[in-house]
């Protein structure tokens, strides 16, 4: 049987060449457009990644912000970053002034997962029988949103 010592050393090499590949598999991750991003999640599948926009439009309801990449947010190719209200005092915190503000205009890149949601409109506070679909990534961490440099 070999001492513990000996194991420990192959074992945490293995480890940080993981954690090195993780790392640049991160930095080499593609960016998905918000068109990407809606027709992959049309079908029902959540989708994991990196999502690149440009803040066209903000909004805030229930709590949350919303970050849209269409002016309309009930347009079909919109691709909304919901952020939760600790994330939004974090990033408000980050950029000392509303993030909705701070970001309109801007590109950014968000981590996180992809889905669809089912809208419903209300009549007199009450569901109806109509509704959209909209693809949302909801933003839980400040962290999870970054601004992508932008050409000049």
């Amino acid at each position: 049987m070999r001492p513990v010592s000996r194991l420990f050393g192959p074992v945490l090499l293995a480890a940080l060449l993981t954690a090195s590949a993780l790392a640049q598999d991160r930095r080499d991750e593609k960016i998905l457009s918000p068109q990407q991003a809606v027709m992959m999640a049309a079908g029902g599948e959540t989708v994991w990644g990196k999502f690149g926009l440009h803040v066209q439009a903000a909004g805030r309801a229930d709590g949350k912000l919303f970050l849209n990449s269409e002016l309309d947010y009930r347009d079909q190719r919109n691709l909304s970053i919901a952020i939760a209200p600790q994330a939004i005092i974090d990033l408000e915190k980050r950029y000392s002034q509303p993030p909705d503000q701070f970001l309109l205009g801007k590109d950014i890149a968000v981590s996180g997962a992809a889905r669809r949601v089912k809208i419903t409109f209300l009549s007199d506070g009450k569901p109806s029988d109509k509704y959209h679909y909209q693809t949302h990534v909801p933003v839980y961490d400040a962290r999870q949103i970054e601004i992508v440099d932008q050409p000049k």
